[in-house]
């Protein structure tokens, strides 16, 4: 799922130089998908109380698909940026509802499983941003360039939505399932959970990792490439460096569960930013040694991101209420990410220069150590007790 996104941040140059406009001004393009998200977010969990999760899962695998053929569409410029938004409401609907599934389907494992998850997108997402140009590059640059390069994309998005209408067709018959008349209404319990959520104190703890984490992750590989390119590097290598970062998300997501097994668990959530906070410092004052530093960004984005969604699956007792924890974490999450990529470009448009956007990029797993050391403790959401 996230290839479509991540493909964007090594193209913003062409991009920029066909639509007109500056790559700064591009930055805004990375932030329509997360702000689609912050809006669209709270909606899954309703869907999924109306229609089931695996359904709504299954829809929005293929609005994503119809989403990227929208944003590579020749025409209208605004196909770019409509599409994009299609694009946000279908990833916003998936993104929300997996925590809630793997909490559903794999409530002993979920730490594992989350690991797995996670690493599958940081792979899937690294692979896209190091094809992205040599596609383009392939395809005769230009317009036609970056567009065939955006919609490659998608391309394994076959294949997802026919393993997930196996895994459908298997849990079907596993449970004896018969499809009712009609969706049952929404219990009392359930509309209070979806509410709730929202006044909850642990909910906006989740909620304020999931945010700071967003931001890094978002304005790293949207701007990593072109601060690559500034360093003298070629537009293919800022691709593969920004491949890098990503790539190391998967180690980092795979290190979680491993973690979370010892007695210091308590205090994980604040000390996995500390690679995040290691990668933007070495930017700043060694950017000549940009792979390494990739190296460490990606390992804390990534090992963030398993922790953001595993706090969503273990603060909560129950799938459903998973589901409402996710919809309102991931929401106030990715509005406030949105602001990441759009105010490091704008900074980094005031002069050219790069100090100012890394010292709000710094600040940023700095205040996640802070929050993590709330959130680590062992509580639930809408636990009176």
């Amino acid at each position: 799922m996230r290839t479509t996104i991540t493909g964007v941040g090594p193209l913003l140059d062409q991009i920029a130089a066909d639509q007109g406009t500056s790559t700064a001004a591009l930055g805004a393009l990375a932030s329509v998908p997360l702000v689609t998200w912050g809006l669209v977010s709270p909606a899954a969990h309703a869907l999924s109380s109306r229609f089931g999760m695996s359904r709504v899962v299954l829809i929005s695998l293929i609005a994503l698909g119809a989403g990227t053929a929208w944003r590579s569409w020749p025409g209208a410029g605004a196909n770019l940026w409509l599409g994009t938004i299609f694009i946000g409401a279908a990833l916003a609907v998936a993104n929300v509802l997996m925590p809630a599934v793997i909490k559903r389907d794999f409530g002993t494992r979920v730490p594992l499983m989350m690991g797995l998850y996670t690493a599958l997108l940081g792979g899937f997402g690294a692979i896209a941003s190091g094809v992205v140009v040599p596609i383009s590059i392939a395809a005769g640059g230009g317009a036609d360039g970056w567009r065939v390069a955006l919609a490659s994309t998608a391309a394994l998005l076959p294949i997802a939505i026919a393993l997930w209408m196996w895994a459908m067709a298997q849990a079907r018959r596993r449970d004896g399932y018969v499809a009712p008349a009609r969706a049952p209404r929404a219990s009392v319990g359930t509309k209070l959970r979806g509410t709730g959520i929202w006044r909850d104190p642990v909910a906006w703890l989740v909620a304020g990792y999931m945010a700071l984490q967003s931001a890094y992750f978002y304005m790293l590989v949207t701007w990593l490439a072109p601060f690559a390119v500034s360093q003298g590097r070629s537009a293919v290598t800022a691709g593969f460096d920004t491949m890098i970062f990503q790539i190391m998300t998967i180690v980092g997501s795979l290190t979680v569960p491993l973690l979370l097994r010892g007695r210091a668990r308590r205090w994980i959530p604040a000390v996995l930013p500390v690679a995040s906070i290691i990668g933007v410092f070495g930017l700043l004052v060694a950017p000549g040694a940009l792979t390494v530093w990739a190296l460490c960004a990606g390992l804390g984005a990534g090992a963030s991101l398993n922790m953001s969604l595993t706090l969503m699956a273990e603060r909560a007792r129950d799938s459903v209420a998973s589901s409402a924890l996710s919809g309102m974490s991931q929401s106030v999450g990715y509005l406030f990410a949105a602001l990441g990529p759009p105010v490091f470009g704008a900074l980094h448009g005031i002069d050219g220069q790069w100090m100012l956007s890394l010292l709000v990029l710094l600040a940023v797993p700095v205040a996640q150590v802070a929050v993590g050391a709330a959130v680590g403790r062992d509580r639930f959401v809408l636990d009176r007790a």
